[in-house]
């Protein structure tokens, strides 16, 4: 076996790999004497076959294959011996294309393209100063938090007559010209509707004070602002709405009002569970403000990454084998594009860039991510879900068996282990980087993500 590397600037280089026939001999005359024993063929007993035949029918099969083995493993062994840190993974080399025969060759030569890492220079202390934002938890804030609170654990109630906020159930049947219910026409029962909704407002004004019982008459494509919910109001197909402009009757069979949850302890018990201590609504408006405060030091620390990956990706500089990784996208991703990954490749690069940053940070520092820094993560996860259905006090054996749920899938535990990662990552910033807090509120940090 010959290795040998070229360069062909800083970050592309081709390796030439000529494979001789005492690289594979011995290896493919074991395969064959294994054929010779196994093989049943009419006319000679099992194991009888001559070794002549059997080199003829599967010699070319056993020699490629013992070939691409040999080059896939003295490829890989040598990038290692090297130390190279590619990018990707080797390539053919397109300049030397393959003119190879099994039949007659005894010595093989592949050309592979090898797109390389940069040499990176990160000095943390000399980034500048990166922004912190902390989102002020005001009572406009916790005042609308309250208020989701009391929508979702609200309930809707009988009313009398339809106002501002009222919804209705009723009937439609489509009229004819003369205003009479349509022979054949479109009928639809028990259909939900609320008036909110009507993009027109002289339709919008004939559900005010409306009763059950009372008849609306009114075009439903003029009462909407597109055909798919027209379709869905009278439940037909999509494609029957075309041509249709007909009056419709709607008779109210039920008027419904929503009315708030009360802000009591029956509430503070729906939200954060029987077993709760919260019983004054100073409390209460405490427990949710260190809600908010903990929700949105998360959008914090993104913003913060955000920032951080513009700042150092802009002051490393690094440059890439931009044409080899498109080359190699394209040739590894057969569902896309050229054109596809030329729209996208400025994304992929400045992602490929950050984590060549992110790595070399951990490298550097020896950042270890233990297997009770993902329990942790896992468990910290499962609370927020379970938050979200209103559930605060969940038992530690389910949030134990999250996690072990989480350690049974490979994908998603090498998932987290890259969150964990770039989350001690950031904190190693925030440690050896000047900073600066800056105390927003909420409208003032969106208007950040608008700039």
């Amino acid at each position: 076996m010959k290795i040998s590397k070229t360069s062909i600037d800083e970050l592309n280089a081709t390796v030439r790999l000529k494979i001789e026939k005492q690289d594979y001999e011995a290896t493919v005359n074991e395969k064959l004497k294994e054929y010779k024993k196994k093989v049943n063929m009419p006319g000679f007993r099992k194991g009888m076959v001559p070794a002549g035949l059997i080199k003829r029918m599967y010699g070319k099969a056993v020699l490629a294959e013992q070939v691409n083995q040999v080059l896939g493993s003295e490829l890989s062994k040598y990038i290692t011996d090297e130390k190279l840190n590619i990018l990707g993974e080797p390539l053919p080399n397109t300049q030397e294309p393959l003119n190879i025969d099994f039949d007659t060759d005894e010595e093989f030569e592949f050309v592979f393209d090898l797109g390389l890492s940069p040499e990176i220079d990160i000095d943390l202390a000399k980034t500048g100063e990166l922004p912190w934002y902390e989102i002020e938890v005001d009572e406009d804030l916790v005042g609308k938090q309250i208020e989701g609170y009391t929508n979702r654990f609200g309930e809707n109630v009988t009313a009398e007559q339809v106002g501002d906020k009222e919804t209705t159930n009723g009937d439609f049947a489509e009229l004819d010209e003369n205003g009479e219910p349509k022979n054949g026409g479109i009928v639809a029962e028990n259909v939900f509707v609320s008036p909110q909704l009507f993009q027109d407002e002289e339709i919008k004004s004939r559900f005010t004070g409306a009763k059950v019982g009372d008849v609306i008459k009114f075009n439903p494509k003029k009462a909407f602002a597109n055909d798919h919910e027209v379709a869905h109001l009278l439940k037909i197909k999509h494609e029957d709405i075309e041509g249709l402009n007909s009056e419709f009757n709607f008779k109210i069979s039920k008027i419904n009002t929503f009315i708030p949850a009360e802000i009591n302890e029956d509430l503070f018990k729906k939200v954060y569970g029987e077993e709760t201590e919260i019983k004054t609504i100073e409390d209460f408006k405490q427990k949710v403000k260190e809600e908010l405060q903990t929700n949105l030091k998360y959008s914090s620390e993104y913003k913060f990454l955000v920032d951080v990956k513009e700042k150092l990706i802009s002051q490393a500089g690094i440059k890439l084998p931009e044409e080899f990784l498109k080359r190699w996208l394209l040739e590894t991703n057969k569902k896309v594009t050229k054109e596809q990954i030329d729209q996208e490749f400025d994304q992929f690069k400045k992602d490929l860039q950050w984590t060549l940053i992110k790595n070399k940070l951990i490298k550097e520092n020896e950042i270890k991510v233990s297997e009770e820094d993902i329990r942790e993560m896992a468990s910290e996860m499962a609370k927020m879900q379970f938050r979200q259905y209103g559930m605060f006090n969940v038992p530690d054996e389910y949030l134990e068996n999250y996690a072990n749920s989480i350690f049974k899938n490979e994908e998603e535990k090498q998932h987290m282990i890259e969150r964990k990662g770039e989350e001690k990552v950031l904190g190693l910033i925030k440690e050896k980087a000047p900073a600066k807090s800056h105390k927003v509120s909420q409208k003032e940090f969106d208007d950040l993500f608008e700039k």
